[in-house]
C-alpha cells in the first residue's frame, strides 16, 4: 500500500532472473521462433520483455531505436537493442489486478514512450491511467473476465507463437477458468502461481475453431497453370 512503490521497477535481484531467462531464451532457440512479445504497460514488465527478449547491448546509430533508454527507472542498465529482435507491444488488457495498490497504477504512456522507444504502445487509448481506482479493486471474477477478453483479443492476431509478459495475479484469475475439462492434474498445473520471470509454454486451442485457419504453409499448385498430363487430359476427355 506504500506510495513509493508506485509503478514499482526491477529489483538488482530482479535484474539478475531477467538476464537468467534472457540466456535461457536464446540458448534453447525459444527467442529466434517468437513472432510477437505482448506486455502489460507497467514498468517492471516492460523492463522483464525488453530485458529478455531484447538485444544483447546497444550502439548510437541514427537508423535504429532502442527498446530501452539506459538507466530506465533508474535500473542502473545499459540501454537495450531492438535489432534482430521480435515486436514488442504494450496491451491494457493484461494488466495486474487492478485498483487501490499504487504498485500497480502504471504512469503516463507518454512516459513510458520516452524509456522504451521501440515499443509499440499505439494500442493503448489514454496517456493516462483511467483504469486503476484509488479506491475500488477489482474482484478476481472482473480480472478473469478481463483474462477471457484478452485471450479472444489473442484469436484476432495472426502470430503463432507469441511470448506473454504478464503478472502472476492476473495469470492466476485468467488461467483457473480454463481447463475445466482437463485431468485434475492438469488443471493443477496450469492454475499454479508463477515465480517472478517463470515461463511456461502453452498451446491454448480453442476446439470451435479447429480447421478454420487455413495453413500458411499449403500450395495451391498449377503455377503457372497447364494441363497436367496424363491425369488432366483423361479428365478433359471424360468431359
Amino acid at each position: 500500500m506504500s506510495p513509493e512503490y508506485f509503478d514499482a521497477h526491477i529489483t538488482a535481484l530482479g535484474w539478475q532472473q531477467v538476464d537468467n531467462l534472457h540466456k535461457h531464451v536464446h540458448e534453447c532457440g525459444l527467442a529466434k521462433r517468437i513472432d510477437l512479445v505482448i506486455t502489460s504497460p507497467l514498468l517492471r514488465t516492460l523492463q522483464t520483455a525488453v530485458g529478455v527478449f531484447g538485444g544483447d547491448g546497444y550502439t548510437d546509430r541514427m537508423d535504429v531505436v532502442p527498446l530501452m533508454v539506459a538507466n530506465a527507472g533508474n535500473s542502473g542498465r545499459a540501454a537495450i537493442s531492438s535489432l534482430n529482435c521480435p515486436p514488442i507491444v504494450a496491451v491494457e488488457l493484461c494488466r495486474e489486478h487492478l485498483g487501490v495498490h499504487p504498485c500497480d497504477k502504471r504512469r503516463n504512456i507518454s512516459d513510458y514512450q520516452f524509456l522504451f522507444p521501440a515499443v509499440d504502445f499505439s494500442l493503448i487509448e489514454s496517456d493516462e491511467d483511467t483504469w486503476w481506482k484509488a479506491d475500488v479493486r477489482e474482484t478476481t471474477e472482473e480480472v478473469a473476465a478481463r483474462g477471457q477478453k484478452f485471450l479472444n483479443w489473442l484469436w484476432t492476431r495472426k502470430e503463432k507463437e507469441i511470448a506473454i509478459v504478464t503478472h502472476s495475479g492476473f495469470l492466476f484469475h485468467t488461467l483457473s477458468a480454463l481447463g475445466n475439462d482437463c485431468h485434475p492434474l492438469v488443471k493443477k498445473e496450469i492454475c499454479k502461481h508463477f515465480a517472478n520471470c517463470e515461463l511456461r509454454s502453452m498451446v491454448i486451442v480453442d476446439r470451435s475453431m479447429i480447421g478454420f485457419d487455413p495453413s500458411t504453409t499449403n500450395y495451391p499448385g498449377k503455377i503457372p497453370s497447364g494441363l497436367d498430363l496424363p491425369s488432366d487430359v483423361v479428365d478433359e476427355k471424360a468431359d
